[in-house]
């Protein structure tokens, strides 16, 4: 009987806590998109964030593309994330097959060297980018922003796919040499492919950091004409006052594009990260 009271009080326990951590999520969700359908009279006018105006402000949203030009910054944010993550996702498959499958030397000193890529804060590169940067005249370029972006992706990239070629049976690369496969086609017709729910994480987790990076995006681009989201988005923010309603909308018509990332490629997700940890 106290068997029994100790299970129900454990699931109980364990209910309430995902109940307040969906709170914790759902709550500012909500409030955004109660902000974001809200005129800036009806902000300013005491109602409250949880509460929806009795007059939906649809302007906010034509505002936001038109006035704002979020489809401008969020066809600059594409050029560059569509250009980045492929990218720096090949090159993270290609170090990691060499560390799991290729026979080299100081594999794991290698490994640890690309991991202390991710200990690098990127203000402390900030100076450095801006003057080398000035010197090659890359400021203002879609180039100078996703080459960076490699560059300091690389190590995340290199982790979780090490992490997930690891665990593929090394027997599949015997019987790949024995059927005439050389290393390349033995990386591009095989590990590959059988590394897809890494990659699908990667291209998630990737797509999201990327489109919403502002450091390295704020420094690099100047020109309004080139801005990235997070940097275009607080054009909307205003030297004597804001308008959050159109801020909000802004916001919400930003996340698409990262929604949708998701939706295609979250089923691999849970396999990619589980793979990646088990190493």
């Amino acid at each position: 009987m106290e068997g029994k009271q100790k299970k129900t009080a454990k699931k109980i326990l364990h209910y309430l806590v995902l109940i307040i951590l969906a709170l914790i999520w759902i709550v500012p969700m909500f409030t955004l998109v109660a902000t974001a359908l809200k005129s800036k009279q009806d902000f300013y006018s005491g109602i409250s964030l949880f509460k929806l105006p009795d007059k939906i402000a649809w302007s906010n949203f034509i505002n936001a593309m038109v006035k704002g030009r979020l489809f401008t910054y969020m066809k600059n944010d594409l050029i560059v994330t569509c250009l980045k993550v492929p990218l720096g996702i090949f090159i993270g498959a290609l170090a990691s097959f060499a560390l799991t499958r290729l026979k080299i030397k100081h594999r794991t000193g290698l490994f640890i060297f690309f991991l202390i890529g991710m200990m690098l804060p990127m203000q402390a590169a900030l100076v450095p980018i801006n003057v080398i940067y000035s010197k090659l005249k890359l400021l203002n370029t879609y180039f100078g922003l996703f080459y960076v972006y490699v560059g300091f992706g690389i190590s995340y990239a290199i982790l979780i796919l090490r992490g997930f070629m690891n665990g593929i049976p090394k027997d599949i690369d015997e019987a790949a040499y024995i059927d005439g496969c050389n290393k390349w086609q033995l990386f591009i017709r095989i590990i590959f492919p059988i590394s897809k729910p890494a990659v699908a994480t990667l291209l998630i987790t990737d797509f999201l950091a990327t489109w919403n990076e502002y450091l390295l995006a704020s420094v690099i681009i100047n020109d309004n004409a080139k801005k990235t989201i997070p940097v275009g988005l607080m054009t909307f923010v205003g030297e004597h006052g804001t308008d959050y309603g159109y801020l909000c909308a802004g916001v919400l018509i930003s996340v698409i594009p990262v929604i949708i990332v998701y939706l295609v490629f979250q089923r691999y997700f849970v396999e990619g990260m589980a793979g990646a940890v088990k190493s």
